[in-house]
């Protein structure tokens, strides 16, 4: 695992934007997977600010979301779908079609869960990966079990993500319950991968991940079996 250890978050956010930038001008085309949450909001406004100056096209760029809250309704200001139109999409040159999130809405979600895996398999796979880390390991909606599934899958979520996503919401009683989230055979998927860690509260995560040794109950830890995966961080993070 390759480390790159930033003084800031803004600076954090610009390495991970130069990482994406040379992905898409090197490739147009290219299929990015994308996450959400506080930690990749920095990224995306460097990505927007590129694209409004003109330094970077998505207009043939597809994209492709780790996951979204089950149930939800896109509209709903806590949906993963509002977050990546309110942060990314809406100020990009990117056709929306090919913007690709879980739906929070379908009426069967294991075969929303199918029909997503299928998705990512007909675009060949993800060129390059954002994913943020759980305080608890886990990856997408990946959350710690004896075991881990591969495809992307219906998932209910732990009380201790559930009580770290409560900030978002009136109450942790308004959390939903589950997921869709790509599996970490999904993720794994991808050609390479940036992880995204800041703050002090990540830092037992992000330790844990970096033992070099492989366990379920912490997700996380799977990416040690990735051949291109970069960890870009604060310097909070290693302290």
């Amino acid at each position: 695992m390759n480390i790159i250890v930033c003084k800031s978050y803004d600076e954090m956010s610009q390495r991970a934007a130069q990482m994406v930038a040379a992905q898409i001008k090197s490739k147009p085309s290219s299929v990015i997977g994308l996450a959400t949450g506080s930690t990749p909001e920095g990224l995306y406004a460097q990505l927007v600010e590129m694209c409004k100056n003109g330094e970077l096209s998505f207009k043939d760029v597809t994209t492709v979301n780790l996951d979204e809250y089950y149930p939800i309704n896109p509209t709903n200001d806590q949906s993963y779908r509002y977050f990546m139109n309110y942060h990314l999409f809406d100020h990009l040159d990117i056709d929306k079609a090919n913007t690709n999130v879980p739906d929070g809405t379908a009426a069967d979600p294991v075969a929303e869960a199918h029909r997503y895996e299928q998705k990512i398999t007909d675009l060949g796979g993800i060129d390059l990966q954002i994913l943020g880390i759980g305080r608890n390991g886990h990856i997408g909606f990946n959350e710690p079990d004896q075991k881990l599934m591969l495809d992307t899958h219906v998932t209910d979520l732990t009380p201790d993500t559930i009580d770290a996503n409560s900030r978002f919401f009136a109450s942790a009683n308004d959390v939903p319950r589950q997921a869709l989230t790509m599996g970490m055979g999904s993720i794994f998927k991808a050609k390479s991968i940036i992880i995204m860690a800041t703050g002090a509260n990540k830092k037992k995560a992000v330790s844990a991940m970096l033992e070099r040794t492989v366990d379920t109950s912490f997700p996380a830890t799977m990416l040690n079996f990735h051949p291109n995966v970069t960890l870009i961080c604060t310097a909070d993070v290693l302290e």
